[in-house]
């Protein structure tokens, strides 16, 4: 199964993604098929042309009322959703999509998100293009959905709420307390380069924001937008294949994820007794453990202990420090960390076959070494150095054979 990598060259919208789409061989009927089951196919136009960004060619959508322009809220959109006859999982892109902007324009002027009533989310464009993007996402049915990092532009912009700066402040709560790296703007360029409605689409549809490191190309579609810029203004969509290496189900080399940290200081317990804890943490799956001696009050020696585990487990960590400590308090915090994919596994040696493990860097190179408690018993058994058998190993090495997945 094939991968979708959107390039925004800039920045992102939803009519530049939508016409990417089409480009790259989504139906036009499947886009209306879709819109026809809101009940909007009576109140739209919908033109996709020829036409060019820099001299570069590509596809234009220009979408209209066939009435007067109806402004609705995200109560009213979100009717339209639940009562439309749709697939659940397309039903709960668009639902989501919606939803996100709708939250996000609710915090920002400070209202409940089903009172939210604004062009942004309600003009007959801005459903063509969310659902018209969802909808083409589920005809293709990508295995991944990767993008670049969106460039969101400077200046300001007019709106129906007035004059705003850029980023528009959708834009600012949508990225908010989100792992997503933007580019602020490029050279002398002024203009809103990503949309609130590209930007939702954006967050909601793709897996990741990391490019894979290699692939190849089999087709590719190109949406034009409207900004005249001093260079293309456009959005690419393409159907990628990776190579395996760089894909591990859904995670990229480094993965991204939440830990949880936490900390006591003990001066009632012995030192004895601070190591069987430790040992006990270790073997309960924290990811690892660390102490040191510290003074505490009336110059009391004691112990800083602090475990770094696995976010599901915090709960069950804080039993643990309670029921085999003295701490009558912990310190406790969630942070997030990046770390490389490994695995383990054996190569065949002229020590015969030994345990190594490969963790794979972001420019997906595989980086291999021998396990140290391998390399201590085979300094026993041969009366070598490390620096002695780490270098027979490396010369003598065979092939990896992995005893587990990526992880």
């Amino acid at each position: 199964m094939e991968e979708i990598l959107i390039e925004c060259s800039p920045g992102v919208s939803g009519d530049m993604l939508l016409g990417g789409f089409y480009d790259l061989g989504v139906p036009k009927h499947v886009i209306e098929k879709t819109l026809a089951c809101f009940g909007l196919e009576n109140l739209y136009y919908l033109n996709l042309r020829e036409s060019k960004s820099c001299s570069i060619r590509g596809i234009k959508i220009e979408v209209g009322a066939t009435n007067q322009s109806i402004k609705r809220d995200w109560s009213s959109i979100k009717d339209l959703i639940l009562k439309a006859k749709l697939e659940k999982q397309l039903k709960k892109r668009i639902y989501e999509v919606f939803e996100s902007l709708a939250i996000a324009e609710g915090r920002v002027h400070g209202i409940e998100p089903e009172e939210v009533h604004f062009h942004e989310i309600g003009a007959i464009d801005s459903l063509v293009d969310i659902i018209g993007v969802c909808a083409s996402i589920e005809y293709l049915q990508p295995k991944n959905v990767f993008c670049n990092q969106p460039t969101l532009g400077r200046g300001y912009v007019q709106t129906d709420h007035g004059k705003l700066s850029i980023p528009s402040p959708a834009v600012i709560e949508l990225l908010k307390g989100k792992d997503i790296k933007v580019i602020s703007s490029i050279d002398s360029i002024d203009g809103e380069l990503s949309t609130p409605t590209g930007i939702a689409l954006l967050i909601n549809l793709v897996e990741s924001f990391q490019t894979p490191y290699k692939y190849s190309i089999d087709s590719y579609g190109v949406g034009i937008g409207n900004l005249e810029l001093p260079c293309p203004n456009l959005v690419r969509v393409l159907k990628i294949n990776t190579n395996e290496e760089n894909l591990k189900d859904k995670n990229i080399s480094p993965r991204y994820e939440e830990i949880c940290i936490q900390e006591v200081w003990i001066d009632d317990q012995s030192s004895e007794e601070i190591a069987n804890l430790l040992e006990l943490f270790r073997k309960e799956g924290a990811y690892d453990v660390s102490s040191q001696i510290i003074y505490m009050k009336k110059n009391r020696i004691g112990f800083s202990l602090q475990v770094i585990l696995p976010i599901e487990k915090q709960d069950y960590f804080r039993n643990l420090w309670f029921k085999h400590s003295t701490s009558i308090g912990i310190r406790e915090r969630k942070q997030s960390r990046w770390v490389l994919l490994r695995r383990k596994g054996e190569c065949l040696t002229s020590f015969g076959k030994i345990k190594f493990k490969q963790s794979m860097k972001p420019n997906g190179r595989i980086y291999m070494k021998p396990e140290n408690d391998e390399i201590l018993r085979l300094q026993i058994e041969n009366n070598k150095t490390a620096e002695e058998v780490k270098n027979i190993l490396k010369e003598s090495c065979r092939e990896f054979k992995a005893f587990e997945d990526w992880k």
